[in-house]
């Protein structure tokens, strides 16, 4: 989740076309389109199996503080705590930041091309489990946390995240899981215009549950077996339904920039940023914000950052912010961080492969995507839809990113293209086993019911 810090005072929202303009704001030339990678891990103890604490000489903050000695890394604070780092400026990498229970995130930089994204990556890994082994620290890269409880998990000092802590039991059942045990790979793509994002935004909704299903992982729950495939996409079902979810108005007539501002401001708040504090302002709508109806700031008005911070607590299948951030994928490990942005930039950032994809789910009914959305969890490449199975349409989804993906033309030093690392996809998709069903036979078979041995096969 986003990392906020104090800087120049952002303009006032003066109108809804303000917050319209700030999003249009995100449009780039193709030949700026950029790829932005995310992904989360979880921290664990080697010697123990247990979580990470934030305090202490082998917690999260001693893990960041050796970062910040060894790697030259620049702390981000809220108070006395460090709760993120950063580059120095002028210099790539991207920043780390702590989600709720302590999984470790690279927010990667906009870079141009696949190969510096498996480069970033693996030279944050190097990082990590450099400082790690000398910490007894190792990382685990699945999608939901397979052995402890809510209870053992440590919550790390974030303001807002003690806003949302408590507010999430108040809309669904699923929401404190979702902060502290889940983790997941993403990819941050950009538009060219509003035409352009509608059609990928449409695109990428209707497949995101094929990317769920090619990156399930999480098919265990506090040591046993869960009965999901991805329980990960499966709390996200159970979090907060007027801000997760499919977004059907997208694919009605009249969407574009002016359709996704007017759900945002009717999506509840969590909280307002002033001064350094999180001000939980949860329940109340960006609307109420605009009219200077908060309770917690009454006459206050917003700021774009504050725009901003909002639509970073929205949490559709595919976000629109200044770019469109795709989330329907279960953690893993290097191969899989890396075939998750293969897998969107060749099927969004080739036209060719676009239209392929729109003419692939063009005829789908909102009915027949929530359908989809709803199977996939517990089923992932077996699910059957329409006349057809999930591992079919992820083949196809596969042919279409391979097609994108050679079109891009990007070749590295040892001439290979892009195609490359989509290679583990194409290889489970063909064989219609995902992570998750090679993790059930391990653990019905050679672990013998025991947990613990994936800490060491699946982690980094």
């Amino acid at each position: 989740m986003s990392t906020r810090q104090d800087g120049a005072k952002s303009p006032p929202v003066r109108s809804r076309d303000d917050l319209v303009a700030w999003i249009a704001a995100g449009e780039k030339p193709k030949d700026a389109w950029r790829i932005g990678t995310e992904h989360e891990k979880f921290v664990f103890q080697t010697e123990t199996l247990t979580p990470v604490p934030y305090a202490g000489p082998r917690g999260i903050r001693a893990l960041m503080e050796h970062m910040i000695a060894r790697y030259d890394w620049e702390p981000i604070t809220e108070g006395e705590n460090i709760i993120a780092l950063k580059r120095p400026d002028g210099q790539p990498g991207g920043t780390i930041s702590l989600e709720p229970g302590g999984q470790f995130e690279l927010s990667g930089a906009p870079l141009e091309t696949l190969h510096e994204t498996a480069d970033e990556t693996q030279q944050h890994l190097n990082e990590v489990l450099d400082v790690g082994e000398d910490l007894g620290i190792g990382f685990l890269g699945v999608g939901f946390s397979p052995k402890w409880t809510l209870e053992e998990t440590p919550h790390m000092p974030k303001q807002r995240y003690a806003v949302m802590t408590r507010y999430m039991p108040t809309v669904g059942k699923r929401g404190l899981d979702m902060m502290y045990r889940t983790a997941t790979i993403q990819v941050n793509l950009d538009f060219g215009s509003e035409a352009d994002m509608v059609k990928k935004l449409r695109v990428s909704l209707a497949l995101q549950p094929i990317a769920t299903a090619l990156f399930a992982s999480s098919p265990f729950t506090e040591g046993r077996i869960n009965g999901m495939k991805s329980l990960r996409s499966e709390v996200w079902r159970e979090t907060d339904p007027r801000r997760t979810g499919m977004l059907p108005f997208v694919f009605e007539d009249g969407m574009g920039y002016e359709r996704y501002v007017d759900y945002a401001l009717d999506v509840p708040m969590y909280f307002v940023y002033r001064s350094g504090r999180y001000i939980d302002v949860a329940g109340a709508s960006f609307r109420d914000f605009m009219e200077g109806r908060l309770a917690a700031l009454p006459g206050e008005r917003p700021t774009l950052d504050d725009w901003s911070d909002h639509l970073t607590t929205l949490f559709p299948e595919v976000r629109l912010k200044r770019f469109l951030e795709m989330r329907g994928a279960d953690g893993g490990r290097w191969p899989r961080i890396c075939a998750l942005s293969a897998f969107w930039v060749g099927i969004l950032y080739d036209e060719v492969a676009l239209d392929a994809a729109w003419d692939m789910v063009k005829t789908w009914t909102a009915a027949d995507r929530d359908e989809l959305r709803a199977i996939v969890p517990r089923l992932a490449l077996d699910a059957k839809f329409k006349d057809t199975t999930v591992q079919e349409l992820a083949r196809t989804a596969l042919r279409i990113s391979h097609l994108g993906l050679k079109n891009r033309r990007q070749i590295n030093v040892k001439s290979q293209d892009e195609t490359i690392y989509l290679a583990p996809l194409q290889r489970l998709a063909a064989a219609g086993r995902t992570v998750a069903d090679e993790l059930i036979d391990r653990f019905e078979g050679p672990w013998q019911g025991n947990i613990d041995h994936i800490f060491e096969e699946f982690a980094f």
